[in-house]
């Protein structure tokens, strides 16, 4: 038998993605699925897991009848905090992709989980985790960066929580960048939004797109262009799957999926 995973969101594109990824997972055991607006659904039919003969459940009470070990969440953040607070009082683990999560809900979310363990990654590419320490560790050598994120059309939240993140990260790094040199924009939000440490992050919402990421520092005399693309939700699996089969040995509340990839 291997890790008992339970998903929230079950029926949405996230959702039916990671329970595919899950039930092919070797040390992973798929027992229980969430999502309201699909309660008494077969999950065969509506995310095509195949040899399952689970029933989507309305909330995650089925979870703790379940025995799940590891519950994962990809939902929106009103959704996740209360699903959050199931799992901290039912001792599960959770992995959460939901993004929205502020200061505030991560210092509630750290106290919640005392008994079991909370990952909460803002992307779940093991290729963009990796372009996001690259850029930390670029960013003490450069005088200016610029963040832009590229995104579906079906994301409305802009910038996106990688994109804050790589900014916070390598505003953390250094602190020390050249001025906007701009004094007048032509067209309002032409030089984008204004990031931790004056760091620019543009975002974009396309037809055709998935997920993308360039950060580009510069210096005198050269450039740096860190770029990474997800074409597909599948490679966020992956990561999915190895925090789940993780966490279970990281205390507490833990952001990010380096947390998990030893960085």
């Amino acid at each position: 038998m291997g890790i008992r995973i339970g998903v929230f969101g079950a029926g949405g594109r996230m959702g039916i993605a990671v329970c595919n990824a899950v039930a092919e997972a070797a040390e992973l055991d798929l027992v229980a699925a969430v999502d309201p607006a699909l309660a008494g659904a077969s999950l065969h039919e509506i995310a095509g897991v195949a040899d399952t003969a689970l029933v989507i459940s309305a909330s995650g009470a089925s979870f703790v009848e379940a025995g799940v070990e590891v519950a994962i969440d990809f939902t929106h953040i009103d959704a996740a905090r209360a699903n959050l607070a199931l799992c901290a009082d039912a001792g599960i683990h959770a992995v959460v992709g939901t993004s929205g999560f502020t200061e505030k809900d991560h210092a509630e979310i750290a106290t919640m989980f005392s008994a079991s363990n909370c990952l909460i990654a803002p992307n779940f590419a093991i290729g963009a985790v990796l372009m996001m320490r690259f850029a930390e560790m670029a960013a003490p050598f450069f005088d200016t960066a610029e963040i832009i994120e590229l995104h579906h059309d079906g994301k409305v939240d802009a910038p996106s929580g990688t994109a804050i993140a790589t900014a916070e990260r390598m505003a953390a790094a250094s602190g020390e960048w050249a001025p906007d040199p701009v004094t007048t924009e032509t067209i309002p939000g032409a030089r984008g939004s204004v990031g931790p440490a004056d760091i620019r992050v543009h975002s974009v919402r396309m037809r055709g797109m998935v997920a993308h990421q360039e950060v580009l520092l510069g210096t005198t005399g050269q450039t740096l262009l860190l770029r990474h693309d997800s074409y597909d939700r599948s490679s966020f699996m992956p990561g999915v799957v190895l925090a789940a089969q993780r966490i279970g040995s990281v205390p507490g509340l833990t952001i990010g999926l380096d947390g998990v990839l030893d960085l």
